[in-house]
């Protein structure tokens, strides 16, 4: 049996050595230690103010009296409650209300949480999981495996119609099965096996209980219970006293403002109606420098900004163009530019910080030489015109000034948020695009596999998806990395997304604010349960 992550406070756990048995531990560790991910994390020295020792008194978490306020960005959507099928920053406010079987651990990779033991069969297509004792709602009761149940089902209801449903495909949903009052088996289509569950369920699978209502019964296990809720304004939030982690959370409450845009936002911090700002633009860090008030925390993490190219419209069918593109993107520049150094440089692929990533495929390098010459071979020797629709990306005006120097006119095309991501979403010829920091099955199911919930790329490659298939369904690490590997390599060959670079994640924190950390998910600013106030000097 294969098992996922326990927490990180158990001396001699068998899944430890079993992992190391099978090598996941060494493989994390020499993976990040290649990429400088162990180093590489954290505040940087020129944004952000002076920080306690670890480990002095004024460093610990403490109980805060009074309220952490969080600005969060609306985008044109009111957001919602549901756990299962968020909305705008209802996402944000799921940290606070929800508890899940996994959480994200800060390297990216899912960590127990809820469950006491998840294991899972040798081919994938059968999981066990056991909760924790003693577990509790925010409305008194016990969390059992009719609520896991309850959880999983409403999920990937038809009738609620949740994108996430897909990320769990092959789920035999009717077949799932209480073994006793905190076991539950959860069964997959046998060839279909899902050994990345943790992955493609905890994102969006907050365990709520048989009588939830998004609504009437907004009733989740997470560190805080619900107050009040006004859409496109204010959320509060009151401490759960029986939150699963002792001692947490920290505040009394905690509130969440919604503003329109990023201006507003930082106006509202700098007037201290706010104490964090979280995923700040680049280009404000000049407005926040050298404010004593204010640190800035910078994550580096496997956020991609790409530029989406759809295998069915023209000329993006035509596999010369797609590796033309790839090779007229100066790369560093776009990072300079759009990320204003605040990122690092990619290959065209998602999640090198999963252990399964492909580290020898050659990063790939500017060659405008060989781009024309892929152009001309195409059927484009005099020049090629496209249109670039982006809801105001500054990468999309410049990958179209570095598109002159080989010929290629591209025509930026500016659309509001709404019409970006509405009914036409999946549709542009050539947009720009984005994904957050997740590992690679999970990653996968999203984007460009062969289930993806939002294909843009419109990818669809017969032997990448026998490959992801039987990646999902593979528990052994080494036997995974080899059919992975093979996949990511038919992904940089022949796949639509020309990922550029990777950017960091950077939040604002008022002074006097603990507990936001570098953390690897980009979420460092949406751990609820770790914020805390310091001690004032």
């Amino acid at each position: 049996m294969s098992r996922s992550n326990p927490p990180h406070d158990m001396p001699d756990d068998p899944l430890r050595r079993a992992l190391l048995r099978h090598g996941w531990l060494a493989a994390s560790a020499g993976l990040l230690a290649g990429t400088g991910l162990l180093g590489g994390c954290g505040e940087h020295a020129d944004k952000s103010t002076a920080q306690p020792v670890p480990g002095t008194a004024a460093d610990t978490p403490r109980r805060s009296a009074g309220a952490v306020r969080f600005g969060v960005i609306e985008g044109g959507q009111a957001g919602n409650l549901d756990a299962h099928k968020p909305i705008g920053s209802g996402a944000f406010r799921g940290w606070a209300l929800y508890a899940k079987l996994w959480e994200w651990g800060l390297d990216g990779q899912p960590t127990l949480a809820l469950a006491e033991s998840a294991e899972v069969n040798a081919d994938g297509t059968e999981w066990t999981i056991r909760l924790k004792p003693d577990l509790e709602f925010h409305h008194g009761k016990t969390i059992d495996a009719d609520d896991v149940i309850f959880s999983l089902r409403r999920l990937t209801d038809p009738a609620l119609a949740s994108p996430y449903a897909a990320y769990l495909y092959s789920l035999r949903r009717d077949d799932v099965r209480k073994l006793d009052a905190r076991t539950v088996r959860i069964p997959f289509e046998k060839g279909q096996g899902l050994v990345a569950l943790a992955e493609c369920w905890m994102s969006w699978g907050g365990i709520v209980p048989v009588d939830y209502h998004p609504v009437n019964n907004v009733v989740g296990a997470g560190p805080y219970r619900l107050k009040s809720f006004t859409p496109g304004q204010r959320s509060v939030f009151t401490r759960f006293e029986n939150y699963f982690k002792a001692g947490q959370p920290w505040f009394e409450e905690v509130h969440i403002h919604d503003f329109s845009d990023q201006t507003a936002r930082l106006q509202a911090l700098q007037a201290g109606q706010i104490d964090i700002a979280p995923n700040i633009a680049p280009e404000q860090l000049k407005f926040l420098d050298g404010d004593t008030r204010f640190r800035i925390v910078s994550s580096q993490t496997d956020a991609w900004q790409s530029l989406d190219m759809n295998l069915d419209k023209t000329p993006f069918d035509r596999p010369q163009v797609r590796r033309a593109f790839r090779l007229i993107a100066d790369r560093k520049e776009l990072v300079e530019r759009v990320l204003q150094g605040r990122g690092r440089v990619a290959n065209d692929l998602y999640s090198p910080g999963d252990p399964v990533y492909d580290h020898a495929i050659p990063q790939r390098q500017r060659d405008l030489a060989e781009a024309r010459r892929l152009l001309a071979e195409a059927g484009f020797k005099d020049g090629l015109e496209v249109e670039l629709v982006t809801p105001g990306s500054k990468a999309a005006l410049v990958f179209a000034q570095q598109a002159k120097e080989a010929g290629v006119t591209v025509n930026v095309k500016q659309v509001d948020s709404p019409t970006f991501t509405g009914p036409n979403r999946t549709s542009w010829a050539f947009s720009t695009g984005a994904g957050v920091s997740r590992p690679f099955l999970l990653t996968v199911q999203q984007h460009d596999g062969p289930r993806a919930a939002s294909n843009k790329t419109h990818f669809r490659d017969p032997r990448f998806g026998e490959l992801i298939t039987a990646a999902l369904a593979q528990p052994d690490l080494d036997k995974r990395k080899q059919l992975v590997h093979e996949a990511q390599r038919i992904q940089h060959e022949h796949g639509g997304l020309l990922i550029w670079g990777f950017a960091d994640t950077l939040d604002a924190v008022a002074a006097d604010i603990g507990g936001v950390t570098s953390d690897r998910t980009g979420f460092a600013a949406w751990r609820t349960d770790r914020i805390w106030r310091r001690e004032p000097a």
